[in-house]
């Protein structure tokens, strides 16, 4: 923390099983279960028909190739990441899935080489290995340092917030929440005695009250709040009615942020009441490439976002977008190209709120009606 600001990281989802499990230095069992793919290994083939060969074995930093320079320049105070991925040696796929992600537990080290201070668990591939493997991905990653939000083995464990030391006595809280919207299967839910993930079967009013709550009894003065939450559909640029309506309850019962993820692709960025909301985050690592479909969104490119946040009051002191590309299964910066794509698109679908593209090629939020 520097200046009275802090500054924080956040991105989508990190997938690092399945083919990108496949390219790391201690592969997980190949087999799948899925309508028309057997074997891990033909996502890696897809991948490398459209872009090239991947020198597999890649080291741990491969997958987020040049994000890692964008988390060295920018030194948050806090990195805060969706991790769409079990991490367990667990067979026991989940009955009822399409697709199941897991990785090695022995490829960890791509994703400390992130240096991740949150690895939010609130989504519909925690699960994917069974209980088992929830409770292997939570002993994994508690015994790499690592701390989670959004599943634990008890109900009170997976809504508890997690909190982040920032300097000076200040923390950055983060509470998780998975919906079934997101396709999160109701029976995930963690109970009293069953592990799980901190589950909302409808965005509603009583869903927001429920999480301030949670917040306004864990929260200390001086804290920022984040609320991560995993909602809605993979493709499209519309956002709910209750997405906003669960949002704006948030921020108004005194969340800092709200985090949103699930979408392949980037949504809307609002500013409401001075804080941010992102509705949706977009992919960040996964082995997606040379899938077809909804090209329009041009799921390949990715974002980081780099919030900085008023220390005292938590209002958004600015937000940078750092513009990425997925090629060979690696983040490399995007072209000036894809840059102006995705400027448009944001600023196209976002409300009151304007995206610029400065000098050095991200992209930054400026005011709009709202904040003046």
């Amino acid at each position: 923390m520097s200046g009275g600001v802090v500054t924080l990281f956040l991105c989508g989802d990190v997938m690092l099983g399945r083919g990108v499990d496949q390219i790391l230095a201690h592969p997980g069992d190949p087999e799948l279960r899925e309508g028309y793919v057997a074997d891990a290994r033909s996502y890696v083939e897809l991948a490398e028909a459209v872009s090239g060969p991947i020198p597999a074995p890649v080291d741990p930093g491969w997958p987020w190739g040049e994000a890692l320079r964008v988390l060295e320049r920018c030194a948050p105070d806090a990195r805060i990441v969706n991790l769409e991925t079990a991490v367990t040696r667990s067979d026991e796929f989940a009955p009822g899935k399409a697709v199941h992600y897991r990785m090695h537990p022995d490829n960890l080290a791509a994703l400390t080489v992130a240096r991740p201070d949150v690895c939010v668990l609130a989504n519909n591939h925690v699960l994917d290995f069974g209980r088992p493997g929830l409770e292997e991905t939570l002993d994994v990653l508690a015994g790499a340092g690592l701390r989670t939000a959004g599943a634990g083995r008890t109900a009170d464990e997976a809504h508890a917030p997690t909190a982040v030391p920032v300097g000076s006595g200040r923390r950055v809280l983060v509470l998780a929440l998975g919906a079934l919207s997101s396709g999160i299967p109701p029976d995930w839910a963690a109970t009293a005695d069953r592990p799980g993930v901190a589950y909302v079967g409808e965005l509603s009013a009583a869903a927001a009250a429920s999480a301030v709550q949670r917040l306004r009894k864990a929260r200390r003065p001086g804290d920022i709040v984040v609320l991560s939450v995993h909602w809605g559909s993979n493709w499209g640029y519309l956002v709910p009615r209750e997405q906003r309506h669960v949002a704006h309850a948030l921020i108004d019962g005194g969340a800092d942020l709200v985090h949103g993820h699930s979408s392949h692709h980037p949504r809307p960025v609002e500013v409401y009441r001075d804080r941010l909301i992102l509705y949706g985050c977009g992919d960040f690592i996964d082995d997606y490439e040379g899938i077809s479909g909804y090209e329009e969104y041009r799921d390949d490119l990715r974002l980081g976002y780099v919030v900085s946040l008023d220390a005292d009051t938590g209002r958004l002191a600015g937000l940078r977008m750092f513009p990425l590309r997925a090629r060979r299964m690696r983040l490399e910066y995007a072209g000036e190209e894809d840059r102006a794509w995705l400027r448009t698109t944001l600023d196209r679908i976002s409300r009151g709120v304007g995206i610029d593209v400065e000098a050095d090629g991200t992209l930054s939020l400026v005011s709009g009606p709202e904040r003046r």
